[in-house]
């Protein structure tokens, strides 16, 4: 089986007061006794980091606005003004209107953030992007935010793929900074991105698979290292930036080196009811079985040098600028209570995850190799 680095890592990436402030981290704008409400466009806003976002700007006093084409969940606000509109050159709704602060939560074409930072730089004073850990290159045992991001040949495509997500995030990143430059600007690199409402299902898929019982491939070993962040922390840190007007590029992950599969396995054993049993099956296994590539198991990647930074990611700066990362047990309860929710049929689709027959012939053969 082959697997493919950008694939499996970038496939589907995708709270608290401010502490001391970290080298190069700007902040301004405080006033005494709390913070000026703002003006808040966010370009996006209804499909599932940008729900939190818009809570959290509504519950501390921001007059928000959203600009996007409608066709998600568009009567999710109805009391929030929103503004129609494609980022494919159809952006005249933004036109001749100002806010205090930009939240780019949709931009994924370097052409399409490109062409709404230029308009809005003039519009706005401070221009928030939501990027990806998905930029750095990696192949090295840690990454922080000064780390080499990856390049992409022909910097004209568009297509966003599990190849083509990580290299064009970080164009993005570029066309925002010629536009707002660094002093107006911040960039959050989120990892994998958990909680209620998320529909890739990547790390939904443990506690819900948990939750069905039996025998339960877990790949690699407890000891591997994962990272997450909770959307509602991130959402909660990227108001912080806003209230603070905290500019800089900030890692928002789960502190490096200090989650592991095997605390995910625990989390989902505490908030599920269900009889489960764990087996282990070692990636050198895994190569053996025909589980195609992608987001098969998501959140773990293989014990490879060129996948090591990516569950060792820096969010020491973010950190001292004020993330607060909570209990992963109760991101893992949350997501499982809104997975339960769902309708039946959506749930007999979950977008991430290995199909129930193909876990029971990949555990079956591996039982069976370990009697040989």
């Amino acid at each position: 089986m082959g697997i493919s680095r950008r694939k499996l890592v970038q496939a589907g990436l995708a709270a608290g007061a401010a502490g001391t402030l970290a080298p190069g981290v700007a902040a301004k704008g405080f006033v005494q006794g709390g913070f000026k409400p703002k003006r808040v466009l966010i370009l996006g806003g209804t499909g599932f980091i940008g729900p939190h976002m818009v809570r959290e700007a509504l519950r501390r006093g921001h007059d928000v606005t959203l600009f996007n084409r409608g066709k998600t969940n568009n009567a999710l606000f109805p009391d929030v003004t929103s503004l129609r509109g494609d980022r494919d050159n159809g952006l005249d709704a933004l036109k001749g209107k100002t806010w205090d602060v930009v939240i780019d939560n949709s931009g994924y074409v370097p052409r399409h953030v490109e062409d709404s930072a230029r308009l809005l730089s003039n519009a706005a004073e401070h221009y928030v992007y939501i990027s990806t850990v998905s930029v750095y290159a990696g192949g090295t045992p840690t990454i922080d935010e000064d780390s080499p991001l990856a390049t992409i040949d022909d910097e004209t495509v568009e297509e966003v793929t599990g190849e083509t997500y990580g290299p064009l995030k970080a164009l993005c990143e570029q066309r925002a900074a010629t536009a707002f430059g660094a002093d107006r600007l911040t960039i959050l690199r989120p990892t994998y991105i958990c909680g209620p409402g998320d529909h890739t299902d990547r790390f939904t898929y443990w506690p819900a698979r948990a939750s069905r019982g039996g025998d339960m491939l877990w790949p690699g070993t407890p000891a591997d290292k994962i990272q997450i962040i909770d959307v509602r922390d991130l959402a909660n840190f990227t108001l912080d930036t806003v209230d603070k007007q905290i500019t800089g590029t900030f890692n928002t992950v789960t502190p490096a080196g200090q989650y592991t599969m095997g605390d995910l396995l625990d989390d989902c054993r505490a908030v599920t009811t269900s009889d489960f049993s764990p087996i282990w099956v070692p990636h050198e296994f895994q190569l053996t079985q025909d589980l195609g590539s992608g987001n098969v198991l998501p959140i773990w990647t293989p014990p490879l040098p060129e996948y090591a930074g990516f569950a060792m990611t820096s969010g020491e700066r973010a950190v001292a600028a004020g993330l607060r990362n909570r209990n992963t047990r109760e991101t893992a309860r949350d997501a499982l209570a809104w997975w339960n929710a769902l309708p039946a049929q959506r749930k007999a689709k979950a977008k991430a995850g290995l199909a129930p027959e193909v876990e029971a012939t990949v555990l079956a053969n591996w039982v069976a190799s370990q009697s040989n």
